[in-house]
């Protein structure tokens, strides 16, 4: 029979795949003798059976969870339901990749009516009868909104209500008969919403707990975190049962969430947040602002030494900073949870390197703890520092998730995803985040908060995504409603401008300016690192000298695609290219493309300067030519008296370069095979270019590489690269000297894939075109697909966009088929990617899976190539 359940004594860190990563941490806590409540893990193949049975926890697991509940009754001599000594517990997701907030969790399971009022008339004191009361009304309200998905807004509104009433302003300011006043109105409010009563039967509130946490697995929220951060669907969560402590019993006990070292900064330091007489969601939820973590020494003095002392040694067990949630009952330290904690990208950075100058940990295990996709945020622009210093804050928060971030203002997630489609920035400003904001958090550029502190769900989740956050402005005043609030005097409407530095936590009236980031101190010995180990080397795609130096800056090893048709477009050379367009004869042609000759060869040369003598693959007019003429009449008439033809001459003409799947038409080589003088002259320009920048620079050996794009068949590549060659050799004859020059060509249709010998054993190099590729491959237009692909992530058909992240399966195995073609047939072919899959981490590690010698990616993401490169050879070494 398999075993679905396991006690905490039973599991260990290596165990993370079948117990979660919070499970497995229990475990390995408690084989390590820290304090952990002693409970039991349901597995994750438990869940992953829930789904195959139609979403129902079938006997056999249901049979183990009752007896692990007996062995857990036994170790903590308590029992479920009983009226002397109940055992209440909590129930909690955890999946092998840390998902915060993500999926959901109930406390105080257990809890009825008889259980209370036996529990309180075991203990007299009128503040323990507060404290039940207080228990049972959170159970009821986590209950009906997590497992029943009563909405919590109907709860708080009796809250808030409540407390107006009373003339109060925080929870813990409710006595115990208005506490249990407001556990009848939610029970109340239960069978108004539901039409039933609320569950009394522990043993049923246990069942429909696990199936809620069970089912959180594939709630909106948390498929679209897994979307993110590539957590296939298929891992499902574990789920674990363990018995309550109580923050909340009295003013001897409390809750928090702490880090061994800072995860916005990474300096090492303990920090993290408390609260008195509360419970764990208090905190993470930001309904009250928390205390910092130094103070409760003096308010718990004994657990605080306790509790530093556990920090050391779970950083020393685990070699990576800490992320911790702890329980003080009656002045007794409880450890709830240990995880490697989410960090901004400056404090992974930071950490690493520490971690290794403290021996900790090597080179290796450094570049391999750092998630490539959080160094964006690094290489995006920074406040201006001039531009701060002259500019006064209006407010201050915390510093929850460093960066910048300027837009207009909203005030729902739902409006922040709205303004997003319309392009435009937005900072979307919240009470306080719950994990139902995850796609608003997305689509801003930043958050800000009124409630919550460094460790609440906004500050956790910004960290994670690597966005701007500054949490806990108690001065703000907002009316989410009326979408507005006020700070510093100042009054703001949904649409003016704001900035935020969740670095500082200062808020400013405006916009404030920018300035692009750059690579050193921790961050370059990271780069330095990674450049050491990786086997692939990384370059850029680049169309213009400014993206190309960027790019150099950032380490690229050269340029794996410079587009062409990009040049064609600014004013002085659509015109003489629409001439090209309208010529009928060959001579005409020849004439027209004569004026965009000397553009183009200034524009290669100056990218050949920028590159410093770096690989540059230039690849040859590739959208087909309707793109390139004009659409209004206005253009037209302009066109037409340029040329001295009429109108309607122009209109017909663009009427005939009209194709119905331009996508698949008269595109690429295509149209080189129809008007050679379009190669002709790109090739010209490309040696000329070659050749006067060889000549300033003799200490450079220039190796221009002309991509032929869009190649389906051997035979129309040699048509095209004979007239490439010929051209190259004469320009190199009338030049009196040699350039060496390659010519490859894209692999982006299946055929090419198919038919990899044929085209190797004529061309130089290939470069896979992932983008086409994909496209050609599912028969998706990468333009439509987005109608239509969240349908497919809902029924799991897909759980990725394979246009964002490489399809291994389909794609990948036709990248394998050619390089296994081709690699023989010519030994000297070098090979590289250069679609959006080259600055995506897991297709990185699948490039380096298959032999790529290199990708080519946006100037923007070349550090996150270089280190995914980094860490792709590592585990391969491995």
């Amino acid at each position: 029979m398999t075993k679905w359940v396991y006690l905490f004594t039973e599991g260990n860190a290596t165990m993370r795949n079948l117990l979660g990563g919070k499970g497995a941490n229990l475990a390995e806590m408690t084989h390590i003798g820290l304090p952990v409540p002693q409970g039991f893990t349901i597995t994750t193949e438990a869940c992953t059976q829930y789904y195959e049975d139609g979403r129902q926890i079938n006997d056999e697991i249901m049979s183990q969870v009752m007896e692990y509940v007996a062995k857990i009754e036994k170790i903590n001599g308590k029992k479920f339901g009983d009226l002397k000594n109940p055992l209440l517990v909590s129930v909690r997701s955890g999946a092998r990749a840390s998902m915060p907030g993500m999926m959901d969790t109930i406390l105080n399971l257990g809890l009825n009516d008889q259980v209370v009022e036996a529990m309180i008339k075991g203990n007299p004191d009128p503040k323990f009868e507060r404290f039940v009361y207080d228990s049972y009304r959170r159970f009821i309200q986590m209950f009906s909104d997590v497992v029943m998905e009563v909405g919590k807004k109907y709860f708080e509104q009796l809250i808030d209500k409540m407390k107006t009433s009373r003339g109060i302003q925080y929870d813990v300011d409710l006595t115990a008969a208005d506490l249990k006043e407001l556990a009848n109105q939610f029970k109340a409010e239960y069978k108004a919403q539901l039409g039933e009563d609320f569950p009394s039967d522990p043993i049923v509130q246990l069942k429909e707990a696990i199936k809620a946490v069970f089912r959180s697995w594939d709630n909106p929220r948390a498929n679209v975190y897994r979307r993110d951060n590539d957590i296939p669907y298929s891992w499902g969560t574990a789920v674990t049962v363990m018995p309550m402590v109580f923050g909340n019993l009295n003013e001897n006990s409390g809750t928090g969430v702490a880090f061994t070292r800072d995860p916005a900064t990474g300096e090492k330091k303990l920090m993290g947040e408390f609260l008195t007489n509360a419970q764990g969601e208090d905190v993470v939820a930001g309904i009250r602002t928390p205390m910092l973590i130094a103070e409760m020494e003096n308010k718990f003095p004994s657990a605080f030494k306790q509790f530093k002392e556990v920090c050391t040694i779970l950083e020393d067990h685990y070699r990576d900073m800490q992320d911790m949630e702890f329980t003080v009952e009656n002045g007794k330290l409880y450890m709830l949870q240990c995880r490697n904690g989410k960090r901004t990208a400056q404090a992974a950075l930071r950490i690493a390197c520490e971690l290794v100058d403290e021996g900790m940990i090597d080179e290796k295990k450094a570049v391999s703890m750092i998630d490539p996709r959080n160094l964006d945020t690094l290489l995006h622009p920074q406040f201006d520092e001039s531009a701060l210093k002259a500019s006064k804050p209006i407010g201050k928060g915390l510093g929850a998730s460093p960066g910048a971030a300027c837009g207009k203002v909203v005030f729902t997630a739902d409006d922040a995803v709205a303004w997003k489609a319309r392009k435009e920035k937005v900072v979307l400003v919240r009470l306080e985040t719950s994990p139902e904001d995850i796609t608003g958090m997305k689509a801003a550029e930043g958050i800000l908060t009124v409630r919550g502190g460094m460790t609440s769900h906004a500050a956790v989740v910004a960290r994670g995504m690597g966005e701007c956050c500054v949490s806990g402005c108690g001065d703000i005043k907002i009316n989410e409603e009326a979408k507005v609030f006020t700070l510093g005097g100042k009054t703001f409407h949904e649409g003016d401008f704001i900035s935020i530095d969740g670095t500082t936590g200062n808020i400013y009236a405006g916009i404030i300016p920018t300035v692009d980031a750059t690579i050193s101190g921790y961050f370059g010995r990271i780069m330095n690192w990674a450049d050491k180990y990786r086997t692939m080397k990384v370059r850029t795609n680049a169309d213009t000298p400014r993206d190309a130096k960027k790019a150099r800056d950032l380490g690229a090893e050269g340029i794996g695609l410079c587009r062409t048709e990009h040049m064609f477009f600014e004013t002085t050379r659509i015109a003489a290219f629409r001439e090209m367009i309208c010529a009928e004869t060959s001579a005409e042609r020849e004439k027209a493309l004569a004026k965009i000759l000397p553009y183009q060869q200034e524009d290669f040369e100056q990218i050949y300067e920028a590159m410093s003598g770096a690989p540059v693959t230039i690849r040859f007019l590739d959208p087909p030519l309707h793109e390139f003429v004009p659409h209004t009449d206005e253009e037209m008439g302009i066109l037409a008296a340029s040329l001295g033809r009429t109108i309607d001459y122009i209109r017909n003409l663009v009427h005939s370069l009209h194709e119905v799947n331009p996508m698949m038409g008269h595109r690429g080589l295509r149209l080189a095979v129809t008007y050679p003088e379009i190669a002709v002259m790109q090739t010209r320009a490309v040696i000329r270019a070659a050749v006067s920048v060889q000549k300033k620079h003799p200490e450079w050996r220039l190796r221009p590489e002309i991509m032929i794009p869009l190649t389906s068949d051997v035979r129309e590549f040699n048509y095209v690269k004979k007239f490439v060659v010929d051209t190259a050799e004469e320009e190199l004859q009338n030049a009196g000297m040699r350039i060496e020059y390659e010519v490859g060509t894209m692999i982006e249709i299946p055929r090419a894939a198919l038919t990899a010998d044929e085209i190797a054993a004529n061309a130089d190099f290939f470069c896979f075109g992932t983008n086409d590729l994909t496209q050609m491959t599912y028969g998706f237009s990468r333009d439509d697909a987005g109608k239509f692909l969240n349908y497919y992530y809902d029924a799991k058909i897909l759980e990725n966009d394979p246009f964002s992240r490489l399809d291994r399966s389909g794609v990948g195995k036709l990248m394998k088929v050619a390089l296994e073609l081709g690699k023989p047939v010519n030994p000297k072919l070098h090979c590289g990617i250069c679609g959006e899959h080259g600055g995506d981490p897991s297709s990185i590690e699948f490039c380096n899976e298959i032999g790529l010698d290199y990708v080519s990616c946006s100037p923007f993401r070349v550090p996150i190539a270089r280190l995914a490169a980094a860490q792709a050879a590592i585990a391969a070494q491995k």
